[in-house]
């Protein structure tokens, strides 16, 4: 197994470490595979050897010689179990089974990658103080935003979560879900709707961005990207990062803003099927407009540290 596959391969059982096997994960993961076409690691058939067991995790990691190759290959899959919350058991278990077969037990960079991740999950499951538990109706105290001013307010977000992916610590792109999260909120409350937790992820998950498949989807553009030839030379978050993941959070957030500024303006009356449609042809202009913002989203970058990563998504 080449290092490209056996990083990918761990990526999958981190996916699938809580046992949760969604269709609509599966068909995420699916057309991320359709997408990258003959330039993929051969996704499909490492996704069936996971699944079926044809492959395992030793397997995976013997593949992994180089320390910087084993170290981006835990903090991805750290990232991937935190990308829905607090870890469970089995992805806890799961983890240490893969630090121990990686052999970096003790080592400092991981350390610190698992504290900061774990801080992030703790935060209430990424949920902002302002985001209740349950739905309760909207309090008009103050005008609501105009179109202009929640425009604003998206590009804001997808300026933060593309610089996000610029910062050298892959624990960092856990903040990008909650970020969407709390922007879904305030888009809602927006349009008179005090949306709780469980309908936000629900929007996410309809729309196709997954929680845990939109970090398989980062974590494989990555690889495309050149990540790994770069990894020797301690350039992670350099031009390779910032052609992909950069570009894959900044755009999914702005298109994900627009769709549910457009849904909710509508009184949700939008089918499933036309919020996934709408998602998608939000993306490539997004895409497009990413080159736009570049500088802005290296100059957020710069300023950014662990303590302003950990207040945004606690509800600053």
């Amino acid at each position: 197994m080449n290092p490209d596959n056996a990083l990918l391969t761990i990526a999958l059982f981190a996916a699938f470490a809580d046992g949760v096997k969604d269709d609509r994960e599966r068909e995420h993961v699916r057309r991320f595979a359709d997408s990258l076409g003959a330039q993929a690691p051969d996704l499909p058939r490492l996704y069936q050897d996971v699944l079926l067991k044809r492959v395992t995790l030793r397997d995976a990691t013997s593949a992994l010689g180089d320390l910087g190759q084993r170290q981006f290959a835990y903090e991805m899959a750290l990232c991937i179990c935190d990308a829905d919350g607090r870890q469970c058991d089995t992805e806890r278990a799961f983890l240490a089974d893969l630090k121990r077969q990686l052999c970096l037990d003790g080592d400092a960079r991981v350390a610190d990658a698992e504290s900061k991740a774990d801080a992030l999950a703790d935060l209430d499951q990424y949920a902002p103080a302002t985001v209740p538990a349950v739905a309760a109706p909207v309090t008009a105290t103050q005008p609501a935003p105009s179109d202009a001013e929640l425009d604003k307010t998206i590009l804001n977000y997808a300026i933060l979560n593309g610089a996000l992916e610029l910062l050298p610590q892959s624990w960092a792109s856990v903040a990008i879900i909650p970020l969407q999260i709390k922007m879904v909120y305030r888009i809602g409350r927006a349009h008179g709707y005090e949306l709780d937790q469980g309908h936000i992820k629900e929007f996410l998950a309809t729309v196709g961005v997954g929680l845990t498949s939109q970090y398989l989807e980062q974590f494989g553009r990555k690889l495309l990207g050149g990540l790994l030839g770069k990894m020797a030379g301690k350039t992670v978050g350099g031009l390779g990062r910032a052609a992909t993941g950069m570009a894959f959070s900044f755009a999914s957030t702005y298109a994900l803003g627009h769709i549910a500024k457009r849904y909710y303006a509508g009184g949700r009356q939008m089918s499933a099927a036309a919020l996934q449609q709408g998602f998608q042809q939000m993306l490539e202009p997004a895409k497009k407009l990413q080159a736009d913002y570049l500088p802005q989203m290296r100059e957020r970058a710069s300023g950014l540290d662990a303590g302003q990563i950990m207040a945004m998504v606690r509800g600053g």
